[in-house]
């Protein structure tokens, strides 16, 4: 049985130059992390030069491309009617990627016929979950 699920996407990095960047994203989700859904980024297309990945609610992506959502760190809006933005912001400072709202679709599609949305408790791992709380503590 298939627990998680990677997709390979292209974004457009917004930058203050005039010049907007394409680069590869991969967006995962794991049926062990159900609420979560997990954004890298290739070393190429970041400032340190490494691979960059940001974990954030499944459900604040899924919002994110009918209506602006989020205040935190990560927000997702509707850019046009074919694409999405998603802000990542950081000490570092933001970064603004467009996204194609239908392939952002796809995956949030193939995730909930793995985990169909509002019924997420039922994949969580109290135990495991417990355990490396408890782990972290001693």
């Amino acid at each position: 049985m298939i627990t998680v699920i990677e997709q390979a996407v292209q974004a457009r990095l917004v930058a203050t130059a005039p010049k907007v960047e394409t680069v590869p994203v991969t967006l995962c989700y794991d049926r062990a992390d159900p609420f979560a859904v997990r954004m890298s980024f290739p070393a190429l297309a970041t400032l340190e030069g490494v691979e960059v990945s940001w974990t954030f609610a499944r459900d604040l992506l899924r919002s994110g491309l009918r209506h602006p959502a989020g205040c935190g760190d990560v927000r997702v809006r509707p850019y046009d009617g074919d694409r999405t933005t998603v802000e990542f912001h950081a000490p570092e400072g933001v970064a603004i990627v467009l996204m194609v709202t239908a392939e952002l679709q796809r995956f949030l599609e193939r995730a909930a016929a793995l985990v169909p949305p509002g019924l997420e408790h039922m994949y969580l791992d109290m135990d495991h979950s417990l355990d490396e709380l408890l782990r972290g503590s001693r």
